[in-house]
């Protein structure tokens, strides 16, 4: 007879866990959330995609936002970045409101974003020269990045000879080199395949500890959030708020023989029952004609 296993509540945590959030609270702030609201005009009114947001991300801090489609983490991370602006409300960013995009933030996107005509050491040091930088120190620089992400073997190839993971670790690589307070990233391993998923999920995490760098991580995979997050935002929709945030009560390191501990799988249930609430009454059903008359039901 099978027997239900007790999990602990996702807001206990042991004593190394508590050590570590007292620390990390005790970081400066490096970007302040304050009020921060969006709309936008529509043919049937105005649509309200983020009402009062509120958050703070301490230095060095991993913090990922999660929540159901619709909720607005996208057009957050545009507003963090400065590519859209908020209807009412402010970004700080070290106590300096954001104001349009600039290179103290570094963005990487599900889409790879890389100049096919460029090798991966030209793409990495095209950030490096945007920003004003030339001559031998910028080849240098982005060589020093590419060897970070893993890539020095693939330095003279160019974006189509690479997999999709190895450009995604070009575009990380890219964003960092300019060595931003912040890395923000929205989605980054949505078109990756599993396998490839968790091997990146590992490289982002030796990579945000070899590195002086703050991470907001967008991400609608529940395990990911887990994995990755010192705390994890919680968005509901329509319009998107803040519902709750979870400090993570799985120690680190992480390593994803973490996924069946009985702290990863309380919170991973926690954040389930925040995006996904079950409702009550049958389930939904869909009004689908029958297209079959050949007798091979399936249930």
């Amino acid at each position: 007879m099978s027997q239900t296993i007790q999990l602990p509540d996702y807001r206990e945590q042991s004593a190394k866990v508590r050590e570590r959030f007292r620390a990390l609270k005790q970081r400066p702030v490096k970007l302040e959330v304050r009020g921060l609201c969006r709309e936008f005009e529509s043919a049937s009114g105005t649509v309200k995609a983020l009402h009062d947001i509120h958050f703070n991300v301490y230095r060095r801090e991993f913090l990922s936002i999660i929540g159901p489609s619709g909720c607005g983490k996208s057009t957050l991370i545009r507003i963090l970045s400065g590519l859209d602006e908020p209807t009412s409300g402010s970004v700080l960013l070290d106590g300096k409101e954001v104001r349009g995009p600039g290179a103290d933030r570094g963005m990487v996107f599900q889409g790879y974003t890389l100049f096919p005509w460029l090798t991966v050491k030209k793409n990495v040091m095209f950030g490096l020269e945007v920003n004003g930088g030339s001559g031998c120190s910028v080849e240098q620089d982005a060589l020093q990045w590419i060897e970070l992400v893993g890539l020095s073997h693939a330095k003279d190839a160019y974006p189509n000879q690479l997999s999709g993971g190895m450009k995604q670790r070009v575009a990380i690589a890219r964003a960092l080199a300019n060595q931003p307070k912040i890395l923000l990233m929205d989605e980054p391993f949505g078109a990756l395949d599993a396998q490839t998923r968790a091997q990146m999920q590992s490289y982002l995490l030796q990579i945000w500890q070899n590195v002086d760098v703050t991470i907001v991580f967008i991400t609608h995979d529940l395990d990911e959030a887990v994995l990755l997050s010192d705390r994890v935002v919680v968005l509901k929709a329509h319009p998107g708020e803040v519902q709750e945030v979870i400090e993570v009560p799985v120690p680190h390191p992480r390593h994803l023989g973490q996924l069946i501990t009985p702290e990863f799988l309380s919170t991973r249930n926690r954040l389930e029952e925040l995006i996904h609430p079950k409702s009550s009454g049958e389930e939904k059903r869909l009004p689908i004609p029958r297209m079959t008359q050949v007798g091979d039901d399936v249930f």
